[in-house]
């Protein structure tokens, strides 16, 4: 078998067998097929697609090329919640004790922020102390003693996925539907989960734009999934807009506690518990059934009495971290500089563009425009008027924070180019636009 034979054949439009698709990941793994011979056959299927039959066997293959964790000594099921990457999107933070206080098991590997999308990871390391990087046994101690853990991608877990999502990124073949359900369900299925819960947003903030190509990657995964022997269900939500007020990491701690007090806003509550709902339906939680009604008043039940916070604290306390923070948040990282942008109008906030709000977060030093870059936990921006606010000239829209002037400076121009006050209303979609299963 021959990487040059493999590559020509799916670049003319064949399908490749289980064994072809094996010998590509090991030699991806391994390091026996050179890095350009893997990159023109990630860009063959970027062109040509995979069917089912290539897609399963080539999910199978890079799952397998690693360590597949066995948490079936652990009562109960296990179910994950995996979200495309958005802008304010804090979700994983409340939502991931909760789901545990009810009942249900939920192991969480996450994943950094890049460009103007954030990451759980760089969310839980503005905690002092919190730590991600914990050993498998570790993680699984923690998922049967608290019912939660959230670390990040080790070494031992898809390593195949790791080279090429790194080919992928350097060779402009990201957006390839096979591609990115196989990248993202090589680690979630590594983690010996039942099942699977996946938020796919569309939108301006979205990875998809789209709202027919994000069906499509839902579509996708979910049917992907299944034939992998696991439960799936997707939720389709918008995310033209930022999720929240703040934009950060340090600033969405804050907003995630607030939110397990059993406040915050009013769309990040609301979509914490959508996807709970779906997360205790699928883990069979106790007293639930399958009943959306009583998943969510079990939910939020577990918010009212300060259940899910108390989880919260007690999985930070076990990763490390400091947890006086949720009762006190002044602990997190504080800005070294803060500056309110004002309106130079009034009227109505008709766009606020939730790629280039992100944008402005990686501009006040939030975020990282490569994987190498270091993020800034206490930096980031907290937006004072949504879409649709009614605004007058000289009212607060966001209040920046940052270490530097001029990273204000830069921070300021990119919010300003995606906040536009007029004076029709905006078209609102619904934050849930579909459910797939």
């Amino acid at each position: 078998m021959r990487a040059y034979d493999l590559i020509r054949k799916k670049r003319d439009g064949g399908s490749l067998s289980a064994e072809e698709l094996q010998y590509l990941v090991w030699g991806a793994t391994g390091g026996g097929i050179a890095d350009e011979q893997l990159a023109a056959f990630l860009m063959a299927v970027f062109f040509r697609g995979m069917d089912a039959q290539e897609l399963k066997a080539w999910l199978h293959a890079m799952l397998h090329s690693g360590r597949v964790l066995d948490l079936s000594a652990i009562p109960g099921r296990k179910v994950d919640k995996h979200s495309t990457g958005g802008v304010g999107d804090k979700i994983s933070l409340p939502l991931a004790p909760l789901v545990a206080v009810c009942g249900v098991r939920v192991p969480m590997v996450s994943g950094r922020g890049l460009g103007h999308t954030g990451g759980t990871l760089d969310k839980l390391e503005s905690i002092p102390g919190f730590t991600v990087d914990l050993s498998i046994a570790r993680f699984a101690e923690l998922v049967n003693s608290l019912g939660v853990c959230l670390i990040g991608q080790t070494g031992e877990i898809a390593p195949a996925d790791r080279k090429l999502y790194a080919l992928r990124d350097a060779t402009a073949t990201v957006e390839s539907v096979p591609l990115i359900a196989s990248s993202i369900l090589s680690k979630k299925l590594a983690e010996g989960i039942d099942a699977l819960v996946l938020d796919v947003k569309t939108g301006r903030g979205a990875f998809m734009k789209e709202t027919a190509q994000a069906r499509t990657l839902a579509r996708t995964m979910v049917d992907l999934c299944r034939a992998m022997g696991r439960g799936c269900v997707a939720l389709l939500t918008d995310m033209d807009a930022p999720l929240g007020h703040a934009v950060g990491n340090a600033v969405e701690v804050r907003e995630s506690i607030e939110v397990l007090r059993g406040a915050g806003p009013p769309d990040v509550r609301e979509l914490t518990l959508r996807l709970g709902v779906e997360m205790l339906i699928a883990g069979d939680a106790p007293g639930v059934g399958d009943d959306p009604l009583l998943a969510r008043m079990r939910l939020e039940t577990a918010l009212a009495d300060g259940q899910a916070l108390k989880r919260f604290a007690q999985l930070i306390e076990a990763q490390g971290g400091d947890p006086a923070v949720v009762d006190d948040p002044s602990k997190l990282p504080q800005p070294k500089i803060v500056r309110e942008v004002r309106a130079d109008r009034s009227g109505l906030l008709t766009t606020l563009d939730a790629e280039l709000v992100g944008l402005a977060a990686v501009e006040l030093g939030a975020g990282r425009a490569r994987k190498e870059d270091d993020v800034d936990h206490a930096a980031g921006l907290i937006l004072h008027k949504r879409l649709g606010d009614e605004v007058r000239e000289g009212d607060v829209i966001a209040e920046l924070h940052a270490a530097t002037e001029s990273r204000l400076d830069a921070g300021e121009l990119r919010l300003r180019s995606a906040a536009r006050i007029g004076d029709a209303p905006p078209q609102r979609k619904p934050l849930v636009l579909e459910r797939l299963a």
